[in-house]
């Protein structure tokens, strides 16, 4: 009989995991253990187990106190008035590090974007930006000036009031803030010249403006905790990007050594199945709310290390359009043949498909952005106690 299913994605459950486990273990454990369970399958070569990345670091110990991210911060800047630029709102991935730096520095002029945040999230809606004949790519608003045209607006799902949240958390830090908002990175130039940008994916060229425009001190979120502070977790290469709240007074970095990670994964399984399985770390995943406007992505990447299968992007063909064009006049299995024929010759040539007509509307990701985004929305981030998740025929198409 045909073969009739296509890709299946599992969550594999796993203990809860602390620091000191030996967690390239527990996955592979875990996995061959669901492999026998009642609903039980055979590991193929060209699977793909992905692994969040918050049990990696929670494995690994990679934590901070708001103490270590305070003096990182204050040897950086001293007692100067420091911009701090850009930042997403959200009591889980920045307020955290705003109470630190606020510990950490004794003025702060807090710059937030409008009408939303890097990631999507909402201060006021585009129609009351427009309704007030306000320009987000020019003007720049006291917080005074906001107020009087925008009130103090509550986010659409948290129900938080960001301006008088961030002001809050900084002036209990016995902290001076300041609070003004703009969209052009040289705003904040006219208030000081030493900067803390803390956008996530446009941070470089944010930095390179301000350093061209006269800033005489500007860091990134990559660039605090790049090393230890007093025994502290550290990420030599995203810093605090990628890192959220843990408790009140410490945050969880994002993991470090990801690729030795997922390499020592590949080869246990290897050794225990003779299977060659391709094994990746993933955070959020990279999706757009359809209705807050939000987008997932606030970790640094995806994927901060995958086996080298998950390389590149998908080569694929679109079915309907050799169906409406190329195959137009055939039906059932002489169209079915027909299809399977053409994918199996451009297989065998390995050739790019970019830029020809019967690739369009095939999406032009990297497999470890589209892979991880099926793993964030399989594995979730509440109490679904699926950590790692298994995914089988990711690489078939029609013709397996």
């Amino acid at each position: 009989m045909e073969r009739m299913v296509g890709t299946v994605v599992r969550g594999i459950r796993g203990p809860i995991i602390k620091e000191g486990d030996d967690l390239v273990k527990i996955v592979v454990d875990s996995l061959l253990e669901a492999s026998k369970s009642d609903l039980g399958f055979q590991i193929h070569d060209k699977d793909v187990l992905a692994i969040t990345e918050a049990v990696v670091a929670r494995s690994q110990g990679n934590y901070a106190t708001l103490d270590d991210i305070a003096e990182d911060v204050h040897q950086k800047f001293g007692d100067a008035d420091v911009g701090i630029i850009f930042p997403i709102l959200s009591r889980n991935r920045f307020a955290m590090c705003l109470k630190a730096f606020a510990r950490g520095l004794k003025k702060i002029t807090l710059m937030l974007s409008y009408p939303t945040d890097e990631v999507g999230n909402a201060l006021i809606s585009i129609d009351d930006v427009d309704a007030k004949g306000v320009n987000p790519y020019s003007d720049v608003l006291s917080e005074a000036e906001f107020v009087a045209k925008f009130g103090h607006p509550k986010h659409i799902f948290t129900g938080v009031d960001y301006v008088a949240y961030y002001r809050e958390l900084i002036e209990k830090q016995d902290c001076q803030c300041r609070i003004i908002f703009a969209n052009n990175p040289r705003a904040i130039l006219s208030y000081t010249k030493n900067i803390l940008n803390c956008d996530i994916h446009t941070r470089k060229r944010t930095k390179k403006i301000l350093l061209e425009n006269g800033a005489e001190k500007v860091f990134s979120l990559d660039d605090i905790l790049t090393k230890s502070i007093n025994g502290s977790g550290y990420n030599d290469k995203y810093g605090l990007l990628g890192s959220n709240k843990a408790t009140e007074e410490r945050v969880k970095l994002f993991p470090i050594h990801c690729q030795e990670f997922v390499d020592s994964v590949q080869k246990k399984i290897r050794e225990l199945t003779a299977k060659e399985v391709e094994v990746m770390v993933y955070g959020d995943g990279a999706f757009k709310d359809p209705v807050g406007g939000i987008w997932e992505l606030a970790d640094p990447v995806v994927s901060p290390g995958y086996t080298k299968g998950l390389e590149g992007t998908p080569n694929e063909v679109k079915l309907k359009y050799l169906a409406d064009n190329d195959f137009a006049a055939l039906h059932g299995d002489e169209l079915k043949k027909a299809i399977k024929d053409y994918i199996a010759l451009k297989d065998s040539k390995n050739s790019s498909l970019k830029g020809q007509m019967v690739s369009q509307g095939t999406t032009p990701r990297r497999l470890t952005d589209l892979i991880g985004s099926l793993c964030d929305l399989t594995s979730g981030s509440g109490d679904k106690g699926t950590p790692f998740v298994f995914i089988q025929g990711y690489f078939d198409n029609y013709t397996k």
